[in-house]
Order: C-alpha cells, then sequence, then structure tokens
C-alpha cells in the first residue's frame, strides 16, 4: 500500500537492526532470512511501502556483512558503534541521523518482527496529525510495533534511550498522549528472540 508524497515527506522511517543475536548464538538478526530474503531488506521495504521517506537503518553488529549481503540501495545506513550498549543507543542513532532531513516525524520499526508489513506501517503513517503525534500500533488492545514519534518528542526520547529499553521509559510516562492504531487484523508480533523462534520463518 503505497502512501502519498505529502505524506512520505512528513514520516521518515527508522529500522533498528544492530543487535548481535545473543539469544540467538550470537547470528545478526538483520541476515536472518526470511521467504529468500534477509530480514533488513523485508524491514526495510515495509517502511517504504508503508510511506515512509528516507528510510533509515541502523546497524551495528555484523554491519560490513550486512552491507555486502543485504541489497539496501535507496536506503540511508547508520552505523551505531555503540550497539552492544543495547537497543537505546540504536534508537538514539536513527533519531539523530534524521537531522536535517525535514522528516516531521520518525516510525521505528524492529528487525526481528517479519510478521509486521507494509499495511500496518501505513496504518500507523495515517495517525500522524502534528510533529507532537504519539502513536503506535496496537494488537488486542496491546501497545507494540510500530511506533511514531512526532519530531517535536525527539530529543526528550534521545534523552530518556538507554540500554535495552529503548523508549519504553518515554512511552510508559506519556501513555495518556499516544495514539494506539489497531493492526490486529492485518500483522503479526512474534518476535525472532531465540532459537526455537527460528521456526517462525519457515
Amino acid at each position: 500500500m503505497e502512501r502519498t508524497t505529502e505524506d512520505s515527506a512528513q514520516v521518515a522511517g527508522i529500522v533498528l537492526a544492530a543487535g548481535g543475536g545473543r539469544r540467538l548464538g550470537g547470528r545478526p538478526k538483520a541476515l536472518l532470512t526470511h521467504r529468500g530474503r534477509p530480514l533488513v531488506e523485508r524491514a526495510a521495504h515495509a517502511l517504504r511501502e508503508g510511506g515512509c521517506a528516507p528510510v533509515h537503518i541502523v546497524l551495528g553488529a555484523a554491519a560490513g556483512a550486512v552491507r555486502a549481503r543485504a541489497h539496501l540501495d535507496g536506503y540511508v545506513l547508520v552505523d551505531n558503534p555503540d550497539w552492544e550498549e543495547g537497543m537505546g543507543s540504536s534508537l538514539r542513532a536513527g533519531l539523530t541521523s534524521l537531522a536535517g532531513t525535514g522528516a516531521k516525524a520518525a516510525l521505528i520499526a524492529l528487525v526481528d518482527q517479519p510478521g509486521i508489513g507494509a499495511d500496518a506501517v501505513a496504518r500507523v503513517v495515517a495517525a500522524y496529525r502534528s510533529p507532537s503525534t504519539l502513536a503506535a500500533a496496537a494488537y488486542a488492545g496491546e501497545r507494540g510495533h510500530p511506533v511514531l514519534f512526532g519530531a517535536d518528542r525527539w530529543a526528550d526520547i534521545t534523552a530518556s534511550a538507554v540500554g535495552d529499553r529503548g523508549a519504553r521509559a518515554y512511552l510508559r510516562t506519556h501513555q495518556s498522549a499516544i495514539t494506539l492504531v489497531d493492526c490486529s487484523d492485518i500483522a503479526r508480533t512474534d518476535d525472532i528472540d531465540t532459537p526455537e523462534d527460528l521456526t517462525l520463518l519457515e
């Protein structure tokens, strides 16, 4: 589902793809394959097709291998040398990389959720109203990904994003401001975290 040029100019996309897959025996999640394509390609494509532009991809573990093996032409690749500190460092790197792009909001997606595609992205992008918008996909009433942060919120989110918490602390504090967008009918939220989860990629 393609969004309009006007929408795309407003909402940038960020794929957090820096993790080293510690619980997967050190297999970087970005290079796991699903239906013949690396997860990083699928996630980036979902953001682009869902109406995000530009799309930035935050790399960390095995960044060189990801650059060599994945087809990522047309995306902005952002290296996070501090990726071992956790997701918070990647979120900071991604939001910082949007400086000067003119984006009014950023939609954040995780590389290890292949069940979230362009339709869910487009639905959350459509919730954008202003640079103060805070929106997230919801599944059975529970907040999930992707999450949209208006640009007016980036500085505070960057300041609070530490360790593996990402933006969780910020989202808890601002829960009443979040527009929840039900995506239960069009997406699955399974994470690929452990060897047992790899069956979800078959």
